[in-house]
């Protein structure tokens, strides 16, 4: 039995110099495929969503290569950890870390995403006034103030 994927209006967004970009629309993603994306300085960005339904955002450029193909990578999972294999010499990039987890010394630059009534979006670099809340709220940590 083929199911279709029902098309909703919600959006992924990266944070981006300490504002919220939009990346594109959760149902133009496909689970298990990602996307690439060309953000306001310039530079690419490759956006996944997988079959849970959580989308990652990497930069798209293999550091091996130089060429920008990470988009184009297979998804798995190692040891519970999510990972695009690079399509061209199949090194493994953590989706959540962006580190290299075929070589420690290497790694891509990993986004925080989150998807809202609209587009997809990411937390990368450079992050605005409210950096400190989104980062905090995107990873669940509980600030406390001491007296």
């Amino acid at each position: 039995m083929t199911m279709a994927l029902e098309r909703t209006a919600v959006r992924v967004e990266l944070l981006i110099d300490r504002r919220w970009f939009a990346v594109c629309d959760l149902a133009d993603l496909t689970p298990g495929r990602g996307v690439a994306a060309l953000l306001p300085d310039g530079a690419q960005v490759a956006v996944f969503l997988d079959r849970a339904g959580r989308a990652y955002a990497i930069d798209n450029r293999d550091p091996f290569t130089g060429a920008y193909v990470l988009s184009r990578g297979l998804l798995g999972s190692a040891g519970g950890r999510p990972f695009v294999a690079s399509p061209l010499l199949k090194q493994r990039f953590d989706l959540e870390t962006g580190r290299c987890l075929d070589d420690d010394g290497v790694a891509v630059q990993a986004y925080l995403t989150r998807t809202t009534g609209g587009p997809v979006e990411a937390l990368g670099p450079g992050l605005g006034a409210d950096l400190d809340a989104d980062l905090d709220a995107a990873l669940g940590v509980v600030s406390a103030q001491v007296a």
